[in-house]
Order: C-alpha cells, then sequence, then structure tokens
C-alpha cells in the first residue's frame, strides 16, 4: 500500500524552499561596490552562483534524507532515541576538538568536508525524538518529579555545552521546545513553575555577559547605537520600511549591498520584507503558521502516542525557530543567531528541518493507513478497550491525555 501522506504539509514546505532558494539568489548574487573593487584588484573571486549552488547541493541531500525518514518505521526509531541522543551530544562536543570551526568568535561547527555542519540543529531533532518516546512511555507509567526531572537534567546538559560555544540562540529554543513538551504531556503545573523560579536567576546572569548585555541595549534602543551595537537592528528596519506594501522589486533591494550583515541567513525575512513588501512577508508568516497547523492537525489525528509527541514535537521546533526569528528581525526580542527554517542559506539547518518533515509525513501516512484500514473492516459491535492509565488520568487531566486516549472506557 503506498502510503498516503498530508499534500498540503509537503507543498507548503515546498513553497518554502523555493522562496528561500530566490531569496538567497537576490542577496548573494549582488555584490556592493567596495567589493567588486577588491575583484577588479584580484584580491577576493566573486561567484555570483555559489552560494545558490551549495544550497541546490544541499536541498539535494536533504531530499534523499527526507526520503529516507518518510520510509523508516516509527517503531525502529523508539529504539534508536537514546543512542540518537547520545551520538547528538558527542557530535556537540567535537566542536572543541581539531574539527571544530570558529565563525565570528563562536565555535558551533565542525568540518565535514566538504562544508561544515552544525550539531547543535541536530541535537534539537534528537531532543525531540528522545522526549516523544520518553514521555509515551515514562509518563504513562509515572507521572512524578523523577520523570520530570529527567529530561530537564538532560536538556541542561546540553545547555552547559552550548553556553560554552557560546550559543544562546540554542540555549533558548531547546528550553522553550523542552518545556512545551513536558507541558502537552500533562506534567504537574508545580514542577513547571518550580523550573522557570529557579530558571530565571539563571537567564538574568547569562544576560549580564557583557557581548549579550549590549544586544539587550541595542533591542531597546537601536538608534541610540545606530553605527555600533544596534547598527544590524537599525538595517533591518531600513530594509522593512522601504518595502512598503508591495516591496522595490525582487532582486532591487539595497540592504544586501553589505549595508546589512548576515542578510542571506539570520537577516533574511528582511530581505523579504524589501523586495517583496508587506504582502510578501505576510505570506511567508502565513506559510509557517499554516505548517504549524497542519502539524498539530496531524498529532491529533495520530492514535500513537509516540507519534503524536512526535509531530507535536517537530511543529514546536520548527514554528519557535521561525517565531524567534521573525522576532529578532522586527526588533521584537534582543538579536540571536537563528536562521528561518526551509529559507534562509545554510547546510545544516536545511538538512535537519526537511529530516523533520519526513518524520512529520511519516506520521501522517502512517496516520492515514490506519484510517484507511480501520475502514476496510467489517462493521461489527464496538468492544470496550481498557484504558491504558486510569489511574495516571485520574491524578492528573493532562492534554495530551483527553486526546489520546479517546474512546476509551470511562
Amino acid at each position: 500500500m503506498i502510503k498516503s501522506y498530508d499534500k498540503w504539509l509537503f507543498l507548503v514546505v515546498l513553497l518554502l524552499i523555493v522562496i528561500g532558494l530566490t531569496a538567497v539568489y537576490s542577496a548573494t548574487s549582488v555584490t556592493s561596490p567596495d567589493v567588486v573593487e577588491k575583484f577588479k584588484k584580484k584580491e577576493i573571486d566573486i561567484n555570483q552562483f555559489g552560494y545558490l549552488k551549495k544550497q541546490l547541493f544541499t536541498l539535494c541531500l536533504g531530499s534523499v534524507l527526507m526520503l529516507i525518514a518518510f520510509k523508516v518505521p516509527l517503531d525502529y526509531l523508539k529504539k534508536i532515541s537514546i543512542p540518537l541522543l547520545v551520538f547528538s551530544l558527542l557530535c556537540l562536543l567535537l566542536v572543541f576538538t581539531p574539527l571544530g570551526v570558529t565563525v565570528n568568535g563562536a565555535r558551533r561547527w565542525i568540518r565535514v568536508w566538504p562544508s561544515s555542519f552544525q550539531p547543535s540543529e541536530f541535537v534539537k531533532l534528537a531532543m525531540v525524538i528522545f522526549m516523544s518516546w520518553y514521555m509515551s512511555t515514562r509518563f504513562y507509567k509515572q507521572n512524578n518529579f523523577k520523570t520530570f526531572i529527567i529530561p530537564i537534567a538532560i536538556m541542561a546538559l546540553f545547555q552547559v555545552v552550548f553556553l560554552k560555544q557560546p550559543d544562546f540562540g540554542a540555549v533558548m529554543s531547546l528550553a522553550l521546545l523542552t518545556v512545551s513538551l513536558l507541558f502537552l504531556s500533562g506534567v504537574r503545573l508545580r514542577y513547571l513553575s518550580l523550573f522557570a523560579v529557579l530558571a530565571v536567576p539563571v537567564v538574568i546572569k547569562l544576560i549580564k555577559e557583557p557581548y549579550r548585555w549590549k544586544r539587550v541595549i541595542a533591542f531597546l534602543d537601536p538608534w541610540s547605537d545606530a553605527k555600533g551595537s544596534g547598527f544590524q537592528l537599525v538595517q533591518s528596519f531600513i530594509a522593512l520600511g522601504s518595502g512598503g506594501l508591495r516591496g522595490v522589486g525582487l532582486g532591487e533591494g539595497r540592504q544586501k549591498l553589505s549595508y546589512l550583515p548576515e542578510i542571506h541567513t539570520d537577516f533574511i525575512f528582511s530581505l523579504i520584507g524589501e523586495e517583496l513588501g508587506f504582502i510578501g512577508a505576510i505570506f511567508v508568516v502565513a506559510l509557517f503558521l499554516t505548517l504549524f497547523l497542519r502539524g498539530l492537525s496531524i498529532a491529533r489525528k495520530t492514535g500513537d502516542p509516540f507519534s503524536q509527541y512526535l509531530a507535536y514535537g517537530i511543529s514546536i521546533m520548527i514554528g519557535v525557530q521561525a517565531v524567534i526569528n521573525f522576532f529578532v528581525v522586527t526588533g521584537m526580542v534582543p538579536t540571536k543567531g537563528l536562521p528561518l527554517p526551509f529559507v534562509s542559506y545554510g547546510g545544516s539547518a536545511l538538512i535537519i528541518n526537511m529530516i523533520a518533515v519526513g518524520l512529520l509525513l511519516n506520521v501522517s501516512a502512517a496516520g492515514n493507513s490506519a484510517k484507511q484500514l480501520d475502514e476496510l473492516q467489517p462493521k461489527t459491535a464496538p468492544v470496550a478497550r481498557v484504558p491504558l492509565q486510569r489511574s495516571a488520568m485520574r491524578r492528573h487531566k493532562g492534554f495530551s491525555y483527553r486526546h489520546m486516549n479517546q474512546g476509551n472506557v470511562r
């Protein structure tokens, strides 16, 4: 039987990738006058299609891995959840070896021929898979402080390594992802409240670091140091503001001419706003919202707890990163180095997100297959099923239990 996947989800991701390729080419095909002068002096080489070719190569590799993720049995994924998490930690530690690559003062990449790889992206997906397995087994048996503290401790271990790189954006995104999944699992709110209280002083101490504090000041008033710490944010505002309603035209933006740093990666949404205007920017936001809602719909329709958590986790992982990127570009949160999924230039994020979408399509196909089998079964009298965890449901009426146990005898 051919798997019947969620075609709307696939279409949305395809549109985002096409927009991303177009934006990457627009951002990197035209160079500023000072770069042209260096090229004339033979100080540097300019390849108009260089970034686009690299992104296309990454896209081809990501497509193969997405197909594998779409075909992999979900039961097998449960078995390798812990090995995947351990492997992601080992990859993360490799950045501190001679294989590590330092870019802009941060050691977040490892050299993998012919390019580099950012392990923090892999960690997020590995954490989603592990949490899905953990919550679909441990929380069904016992919902107490011990089962709550284990994923928190694992998250803290990864965050310590992130801070050593440093990568505060990965710290925040992993924390939001983990806490969101714990909330969906039905964990007691007093545990989450305790975690929040303990986390506040740690976050304050981290923000007080000089270079992070400069970003906070730039976030509060970027115009006070428009040529210094607030330069990137001010240039982003100029890009978005000059785009107006319909934009200045595809390929006609000015901020990519060395005015806005990292416009092809973390600030590619600024380029979209400048060249395609408010309409184009809202269209991209709508695509991400559709992707998120389709992911939630897939999660609600599946009957397997592991698959449900996996769908929720992947939707949150992509959604959180997109929202943070939108907020950074529009000045709603301090600047962080997080790319826009499927759109920004960058191999690691694109590959991991495509694998994640492959798994999400896998879950949707498994749910559709189960529904088709149910429809083929002869109509018989319904058989009462014993609830999986009646005692746990009595103790805690969590969000996910109500959905996972629909049809159970009360």
